[in-house]
């Protein structure tokens, strides 16, 4: 149909819709949960790796720093069904396009330092209300739900990561009262001959854990 045949129509119909009511509806829809649920990280979720030498970074490629473990614990007012994703407060800094990499901020030059993951074991992950739990994860927005099994997951900041009490299960997570676990970050320096290390160059990665209710 051509642009002004178009606006006529449109001019057709506004003027016949001005006749019935010139109004439209605007709905506002959530749910407010009692629930609530309080995440935290040892160390205050922290990983501090000290001073490193730039003669211990690889010239060519890139150097896997030592993993760290943190223990990180939830404790929810009752049994909630939630799930967890992270968000880079670094996002602009990163070497790999993808949800489960994260920022460590730039060198001098404006040259990514570098990323880091981390990552959640199922089988270092308990209930207090369920025992031993399952991963399951969730790219739709928790509409639909990857099979729940013992597999270590990265924690991404676009999917949703959750725990299930039952093992094989596409239902998604179940309601949990208090959780422990243990979670790995792996971080991953750039290459030296990339870098500008000519100064002292902070490792600056940062981000926010977040608790999705369902």
């Amino acid at each position: 149909m051509k642009i002004p045949a178009l606006c006529s129509l449109l001019l057709l119909t506004s003027t016949q819709a001005a006749l019935a009511a010139s109004t439209v509806d605007l709905s506002v829809q959530g749910l407010v949960t009692p629930a609530a649920c309080l995440p935290q990280l040892s160390n205050g979720g922290l990983i501090d790796y000290g001073k490193i030498s730039q003669q211990d970074l690889n010239l060519e490629t890139r150097t896997r720093l030592p993993a760290k473990t943190l223990f990180f614990g939830m404790a929810c007012t009752g049994p909630v069904r939630y799930a967890l994703r992270m968000q880079d407060n670094r996002s602009d800094s990163t070497l790999v396009e993808s949800e489960i990499y994260y920022g460590l901020g730039f060198d001098s030059n404006g040259t990514p330092l570098g990323v880091y993951s981390m990552t959640f074991d199922p089988r270092q992950t308990q209930a207090s209300n369920n025992g031993q739990l399952y991963g399951t994860e969730s790219t739709t927005g928790g509409l639909a739900w990857r099979t729940s099994n013992l597999n270590p997951i990265d924690i991404g900041s676009r999917s949703y990561l959750g725990f299930t009490s039952i093992e094989g299960s596409v239902s998604g997570p179940t309601a949990i009262g208090i959780i422990g676990s243990h979670v790995t970050v792996q971080t991953v320096i750039n290459a030296r001959k990339n870098l500008d290390l000519s100064t002292q160059t902070p490792i600056d990665g940062s981000a926010t854990l977040e608790v999705v209710y369902l």
